[in-house]
């Protein structure tokens, strides 16, 4: 390696001067006078100069360039015409050229031959020859090609860097040249005290000894005095000096490829080799004996070139552009005004030079080369009585070394684990070595050595039994184990060693806990206490965050170890979120032996507890799906190898390992190809890691898909039927139809209620069947009435169908009889009397199969296709008039369009050609006058202008050196804005009802209203203030009327007057749905509150009618249903199976419909939470499975003595079972499917099948209804289809039912035979758009749910501000269990949570203590709406620890984002430069703005939300187990207090009251909170359970009462 100079050796230029042409001098000249600003006119110099000095300067020194190599200038001659060349035409910096140096008289810091050189001559051992060095190359192989011309590049680039760096700057004060003189001797001082405290670079040839050597390096170094005295100045002189080369090798566009380039690295393989050929020995300052004049010159600017080449090396990487001020100078003038350019950075290890951390290698005085080390008698291992000499495992040496120190060959401290190594960065260290049995850490006993290197690779060797890692280095001669660092390493060894026990705590985590996700990790982080090997307090986010990348290569090695077919945990949803967070490169498989995190030796994962089946669920998932599965593994199979190629990754670029199961089955191995598996060693990371993103992304855009298609709108092929004829006499004639009872077709006699097949067009489709109702001839010919079925494959259920089973739906249709293929036999099947008794046995014996022989049949439900609800069919009977066109569908679909067309009941009078009515029915309800409804928001307006609504204010112009990733807020939409909620319904008296006339009749379509308006608060003048104290339900009268469309009408609600009510206005608001009261009454003219008229108190007919709707139990639309109060239902006999803390029940309680008896829950928090809330239940915390084994025994206690629940005993099953372990690809395959089986949705619907419960509820997240292509979802509904159980699906909004949270939810309803199944409750609030979006696609057809109310609702939505505005202030980390309210409730929503009884203590107001720099982070992020991590300053903050953070770095040109509007770089890595790979040396920590989120902002939506603050009038994102700023959920900070939210204010989020308790740690709380059911919503489901539950009642009731009066009569 060449031997390096001091860094500053060449001409430093200043300001223009006479050389410059005319117009050059006249542009710069107008500069001055245009009156642009300081940074204008900078920017134009500085192009106009860049511009000049491409095309004159180049030239000129171009042509002294050659001349010097052809011998015809001296090396004086060349200096002086060069200097006087810049003197002359552009002035010099610091008055001459700093080449005229008393270094002169010896080659510029001598050239240190390598070690391997020494060795030959010397005759050490065999085993201390150098090892191959196969992934390296030494630099000097490549440099020596190129030395010819290095000097004169180096000059002349150096030259015009000078140039432009002196140009733009306005009115700087350059130091005389006696100033710039004075310095020299101190500066070439310096320059030889480098060669001894400072790594150079080295020849690594061989045949030089190690006595050539030190002739060969030259100098005295200092005294110690002189070195100690300006030590301080001489480094920042030097670390300037190396900023101006840095800054000259920038500007040079046109680079020629130079030795250490890259262009020179991809040479062909020719050029390679002539480099290799080149005798090894042969060092390359020889030319020194020949011409010491010139080979010292050569020496000097060949280092420069060297210095320049590896700058050009990483510059071209990044391709930096200026930015940032740079090292400002410490001289006795004025300070220097330095442009804005990127920081400067060493070009060996990448630290930024300007770093005040930065620290340089200091060798003990005594300290030798690592050859004269090696044969150091301290370190021989022999034994002394047999005096044998042990040979080591491999071929070289080991030793330990302590207090050692790592660097690189600019002699700065570096870490050895950022990738250096792996870029042919030489690093180098030193320290005391030791003999390999000894173990202690100090220097006795040990040899210092220095140079020890360059260091061929890395490694981890595991942990020395406990918490300290083994790490060692290997160099071409030894391998040493690491020990004690020296104290200036000690902070950069303390990472390395904290990114290895983080390694590890990372690895054993999700050995335990594949389903971890982001925040579970992040809680294991923080609540690790680290080692005292580690001098750090705590481990943080920011700690995972730093080491990402090293942390998620172990995790990748440690999967290298697992089975095939096991799932990578770097697929566990908490990798994936750190990959995408940190921006980790997968992929990454470079030859690094032994480099590996060492665990616990691998356990075979246990997975979940095989499930406790039933024979019935058995069989479905055992039998009816395995040719589905079969299939699957074939598509899967045909398509791995496009499934799983990125094609970029080194992964996908490596060949074929030849080795592994794949691979052997490959043809070009010699097997069979069957299999098409890409290798093992070839699966991509990247796409596996993109799939199981894809999974669990929510899709919200859902497409313009199909509904499923009709029955009756396909096409069907007509048959040849020639002998079609009537048997037996018409039935009866009617409508010109006469009607038979039978028909033979071909031979075969067909009468109705038979059932037939036709045949469709599309022949690849199954046969169209149906059950003909009726026989007739008319005009048209002889037909039938078709009533048709549904296959299995036609509904939701798909595939996972039973192909022989058939259902009901709605659609009928007249066929002419010709289109009959054939006669076929469908069979109803009855659920059994005793059904409920005939869980878990044998389904074979309880449902004899239809036989196989094509032309028979089953069928049990009817299928809404809309809905996608399975119900039991009608029980609808033919009359003695109709039962010879008797159709179930004509019925069914007759009584909806009867139901859902407007009729008047009652007619008043006549008056001006219109019909005035009191009361008119839409939908099963009857209005009368004096009743209230709802009506759309644009159904009428107010008589006040209301303000506008609330506009977010214009954004300020920001200051983008103080907030550099603002620009990222370009969209004004914010996460959690309720600015596009929509107004709730309007509400009006009806006062008058009137119709037109037509043909002297009421005309029904042309209905109308007259209706008094009643206000809202926000509607008054007070708007949306008022509404915050106010009643969520309380009204103002008003005279105000308007006239609406009857048809616009919502729906009828009830309100009254205040004063009148027989109750307090809290219990009646809480006695039923859809109540309001009114106390005042508003004057919108005068904007006052009066009192109401007597007549607004008194309405018209009050009280006639109420209650009295045709059906409104029975009916399944949305409308308000008041429950029946004459009977009284009994509370179901509840099992909550995975009941968390209890949500489910709560809400299920609080609609009086079902008592909690027993619940599961296997994690004891949460089950102690369920028993502090429901001391009467029975608490089993135990494995579910375990339980139904014992119950399917016949046990009645479990091992601790608690009873176990009976067949017969649940009436009600609800629960909400995980679905990690399977959920984690996009589709099954044989693996897959068998977590599937053995998961805990599989153990839940067995529960159901066992114990045959009246109603049964399951609940999940929203992409349960997509998992594994809604396979999941078809598989549950198939299980309760063939149980026998009516049953639907749907996803609701929790926000709609009443919490200030977006909360979507999959819910799955069944109800037994012989009940009502339940519909999905009608939403009561209004919530935003875009997070109500709730239909589902299965199969490419799209399902909604039978909810109405899809544009309003009732109630205004509920906020932030309703939810927690009166809790008490408290600090980060609060932690006091109990503490005082300090204030009354203000919000109608936190009244109803307080409860009406006094309550003095709060609890669990208490939120997580953040490290010190998320803390700072928390208090630097602004109060208004919408702020989050971009609104950060980029600034140095103090922070609680006493560490002070640093700012921001920006060093690269973000092509997409592009610059500033000041001009600045936005790219923190080089990968936002177009085809380039991150860089691990460009990573930044400790900083305000984390420099991970705009590392990967680009890719992920500018990581919007992340430190974000909740909105006072917006909701919470969904409420997770573990409030992290950088989570799933980022936007988790108060509105208002420097603090994530607190338990208690995400319990309130949640619609948990405040005296419902929690158990545990604050995370253990955090997480109860986060997976519970928000007890609005299931309250709002079990209000539609009751109504089921009254129907039932109701119809029992009336067949009771027919019964005893059929007795009556009969007696």
């Amino acid at each position: 390696m060449p031997a390096r100079t001091a860094p500053a050796r060449v001409p430093a230029l200043a300001s223009p001067a006479g050389s410059l042409p005319d117009h050059v001098r006249r542009r710069l000249k107008d500069l001055e006078r245009d009156g642009l600003t300081e940074k204008e006119c900078v920017k134009e110099k500085l192009n106009l100069l860049h511009e000049f000095l491409q095309t004159e300067i180049k030239s000129q020194l171009c042509d002294l360039e050659t001349k010097l190599h052809k011998e015809e200038l001296s090396e004086e001659g060349y200096l002086a015409k060069v200097k006087s060349l810049l003197n002359k035409d552009l002035s010099l910096e610091n008055g001459s050229l700093s080449h005229t140096r008393k270094a002169n008289d010896y080659p510029a810091n001598g050239s240190r031959p390598g070690r391997r050189a020494g060795m030959a001559d010397s005759k050490q051992p065999s085993k201390l020859r150098p090892k191959s060095r196969a992934p390296r190359r030494s630099k000097s192989d490549s440099e020596t090609n190129s030395e010819a011309s290095s000097s004169s590049m180096a000059l002349r680039r150096t030259t015009r860097q000078t140039t432009i760096t002196s140009h733009f700057i306005k009115g700087n004060k350059r130091k005389t040249e006696g100033e710039s003189e004075k310095t020299i001797p101190d500066e070439s001082a310096e320059r030889d005290q480098d060669k001894k405290r400072r790594v150079t670079g080295t020849e690594r040839g061989t045949g030089i000894s190690t006595a050539e050597l030190e002739r060969v390096t030259p100098g005295t170094p200092l005294s110690q005095e002189e070195q100690g005295g300006q030590e301080h100045d001489r480094r920042l002189r030097r670390q300037t000096r190396e900023l101006t080369l840095r800054q000259r090798s920038r500007e040079e566009p046109d680079r020629e490829a130079r030795p250490g380039t890259h262009k020179e690295m991809d040479d062909g393989e020719e050029e390679k080799d002539k480099r290799r050929s080149r005798p090894r020995s042969q060092p390359r300052d020889l030319a020194t004996k020949r011409r010491p004049k010139e080979a010292e010159l050569e020496q000097m600017t060949t280092e420069s070139a060297e210095d320049g080449s590896e700058e050009e090396r990483e510059e071209k990487k990044r391709k930096v552009t200026p930015k940032e001020p740079t090292v400002k100078r410490v001289t006795q003038t004025r300070p220097t005004v330095i442009p804005k350019t990127a920081s400067p950075r060493c070009p060996q290890c990448g630290q930024f030079l300007d770093d005040p951390d930065l620290k340089y290698q200091q060798h003990p005085p005594d300290a030798v080369d690592e050859l004269q080390m090696l044969v150091s008698e301290k370190l021989s291992i022999y034994d002394e009585s047999s005096s044998t000499v042990f040979e080591s495992y491999e071929s070289s040496p080991q030793h330990k070394v302590t207090c050692f120190s790592v660097y690189c060959n600019r002699g700065h401290l570096c870490p050895v684990d950022t990738g250096l190594i792996e870029k042919n960065i030489e690093l180098y260290f030193s320290g005391c070595a030791k003999a390999i049995y000894d173990e202690n850490p100090s220097v006795e006993g040990g040899v210092n050595a220095k140079n020890l290197g360059p260091i061929n690779e890395w490694w981890i060797t595991g942990f020395d039994g406990g918490e300290k890692a083994l790490i060692g280095f290997s160099t071409p001669f030894a391998e040493y184990i690491l020990m004690e660092p020296s104290p200036d390493y000690a902070p950069i060894f303390g990472l390395m060693q904290e990114k290895i026990y983080i390694s590890k705590i990372v690895v054993e985590f999700l050995k335990d806990n594949p389903h971890a996700v982001y925040e579970d990790l992040i809680n294991k982080i923080e609540t690790t206490v680290p080692p005292s090997a580690i001098n750090l307090n705590r481990f943080t986010e920011d700690s995972l965050l730093r080491h990402a990348q090293f942390v998620v290569n172990q995790v990748e090695s440690y999967d290298d170890a697992k089975d095939n077919d096991e799932m990578p945990i770097f697929l566990s949803p908490c990798m994936r979120a750190l990959i995408g967070l940190a921006g980790v490169t997968l992929g990454q498989r470079r030859a690094e032996r032994r480099r590996k995190i060492d665990v616990s030796a691998k356990e075979k994962d246990k997975g979940p507890t095989k499930a406790t089946t039933t024979k019935l669920v058995y069989q479905i998932f055992d039998t009816f799906f395995s040719e589905q599965i079969e299939k699957d593994d074939m598509e899967d199979k045909e398509n791995a190898f496009k499934r799983r190629r990125c094609g970029v990754c080194e992964v996908c670029q490596q060949p074929e390992c030849g080795k592994c199961k794949a691979c052997k089955d490959m043809v070009k191995f010699g097997g069979t190809g069957r299999s098409k598996q890409a290798c093992l060693k070839r699966r991509c990371p990247n796409l596996a890691v993109k799939e199981a993103d894809d999974d669990e992304e929510v899709d919200d855009d859902i497409p313009e898909v199909p509904s499923p298609k009709k029955m009756h709108q396909g096409k069907k092929k007509k048959q040849n039927k020639d002998r079609i004829s009537w048997l037996g006499q018409p039935l009866k004639i009617e409508e010109k139809r006469t009607y038979y009872q039978k028909v033979c077709i071909d031979q075969e006699t067909l009468e109705v209620g038979d059932c037939v097949s036709v045949i469709p067009d599309d022949s690849s489709k199954p046969l169209y069947l149906a059950r003909v109702t009726a026989l007739w001839e008319d005009k048209n010919g002889q037909m039938f009435h078709a009533h048709w079925f549904c296959a299995g494959t036609d509904t939701v259920l798909g595939a996972t169908s039973d192909p022989l089973e058939l259902f009901l739906v709605g659609e009928c249709e007249d066929m002419q009889l010709s289109y009959i293929h054939s006669k076929v036999k469908v069979v109803y099947r009855a659920p059994s009397e005793n059904w409920a008794m005939e869980g878990g046995m044998d389904p074979e014996t309880m449902l004899p199969g239809a036989e196989d022989d094509g032309k028979t049949y089953f069928y049990q439900l009817w299928y809404n296709q809309d809905y996608a609800r399975f119900e039991s069919p009608p029980k609808t009977q033919p009359t003695e008039d109709n039962k010879h066109k008797f159709c179930l569908s004509c019925v069914r679909l007759g009584e909806l369009r009867h139901k859902e067309m407007p009729k008047v009941l009652e007619q008043l009078d006549e008056a001006d050609g219109r019909i005035y009515c009191s009361s008119i029915t839409k939908n099963g309800v009857v209005y009368r006058l004096g009743d209230s409804v709802y009506l759309p928001p644009e159904a009428f307006t107010f008589n006040i202008k209301l303000a506008s609504p609330l506009k977010r204010t214009k954004k300020e112009p920001v200051d983008e050196n103080l907030y550099p990733e603002h620009y990222r807020k370009y969209s004004d939409y914010i996460k959690g804005s309720n600015l596009d909620a929509p107004e709730p319904y309007r509400i009006g008296r009806i006062k008058a009802i009137h119709c037109g006339k037509k043909s002297g009749k009421a005309n029904e379509a042309d209905i109308k209203i007259r209706i008094n308006k009643f206000y809202r608060p926000e509607n008054t003048h007070k708007s949306t203030s008022a509404t915050y104290h106010s009643d969520i339900n309380l009204l103002y009268w008003s005279d105000e009327e308007a006239v609406v469309d009857f048809g616009d009408v919502q729906g009828r609600c009830t309100v009254e007057y205040g004063e009148d009510l027989p109750e307090s206005i809290q219990d009646y608001s809480q006695g039923g749905p859809d109540r309001f009261y009114f106390l005042e009454a508003y004057n919108a003219k005068s904007k006052s509150f009066e009192d109401p008229p007597n007549h607004a108190r008194n309405p018209l007919n009050k009280g006639k009618g109420k209650g009295k709707g045709k059906g409104k139990a029975k009916c399944q639309v949305s409308e308000p249903r008041e429950p029946e109060t004459a009977i009284k239902l009994p509370k179901l006999r509840t099992l909550d199976v995975f009941s968390g803390c209890g949500g489910l029940s709560e809400g299920f309680h609080q609609a009086g419909i079902s008592e909690t008896l027993w619940a599961i829950e296997m994690w004891d928090p949460a089950a102690q939470a369920f028993r502090l809330n429901n001391p009467s239940s029975t608490v089993f915390t135990e494995d579910c499975n375990v339980l139904l084994k014992l119950v399917m025994a016949g046990k009645v206690t479990n091992s601790l003595g608690q009873r176990l629940p009976q067949k017969g005993d649940v009436e009600m099953l609800c629960g909400g079972p995980p679905c990690q372990g399977f959920s984690g690809m996009n589709r099954f395959n044989s693996r897959t499917y068998s977590k599937f089986k053995n998961s805990l949705v599989v153990s839940f619907l067995s529960y159901c099948d066992y114990y045959r419960p009246r109603f049964f509820l399951l609940e999940n997240v929203r992409n349960f209804v997509s998992f594994k292509r809604s396979m999941v979802l078809k598989l549950t509904l198939r299980c309760l289809v063939r149980m026998g159980y009516q049953c639907t699906f749907g996803v609701l909004q929790a926000g709609q039912y009443g919490v200030a949270q977006t909360r979507r939810r999959a819910i799955i309803l069944a109800a037994a035979p012989g009940e009502k199944l339940p519909l999905f409750p009608e939403p009561l609030h209004v919530f935003a758009p875009r997070a109500c979006q709730l239909s589902v696609v299965v199969d490419d057809k799209k399902f909604v749910s039978n909810i109405t109310r899809l544009t309003s609702g009732p109630f205004r939505t509920i906020t932030v501000r309703d939810t927690m505005s009166d809790l008490p202030e408290i600090q980060n980390g609060a932690s006091a269990p109990e503490i005082s309210y300090n204030g009354e409730p203000q919000s109608w929503f936190q009244r109803q949570l307080r409860g009406s009884h006094y309550q003095p203590i709060l609890r669990d107001h208490i939120c997580k203590d953040m490290s010190p720099l998320v803390a700072a982070r928390m208090r630097n992020i602004p109060l208004f709406p919408g702020s989050d991590w971009r609104d950060l300053p980029n600034i140095e903050v103090l922070l609680a620890d006493g560490v002070t953070t640093k700012k921001l770095r920006y060093n690269f040109h973000d092509k997409k984002n592009g610059r500033s509007s000041t001009g600045a770089m936005r790219g923190v890595c080089s990968c936002v430069e177009a085809g380039k790979a991150c860089d691990p040396t460009a990573r930044q920590f400790n900083t305000l703005i984390p420099w991970c989120l705009p590392h990967t902002g680009n890719r992920h939506n500018h990581w919007a939300g992340l430190y974000g603050r909740l909105e006072w009038d917006g909701f919470f994102s969904t409420t997770v187990t573990n409030p992290e700023p950088m989570g799933k959920q980022g936007r988790v900070l108060h509105p208002e207090q420097h603090r994530v939210v607190s338990v208690r204010e995400c319990a309130r989020s949640q619609g948990f009251r405040d005296t419902y308790r929690f158990f545990g740690s604050i995370l253990d709380r955090h997480r109860q909170v986060g997976n519970a059911v928000p007890p609005p919503l299931a309250r709002a489901i079990g209000l539609e359970i009751k109504l089921c539950m009254l129907a039932r009642a109701q119809e029992m009731a009336s067949a009771a009462a027919v019964k005893v009066q059929e007795t009556d009569m009969t007696d």
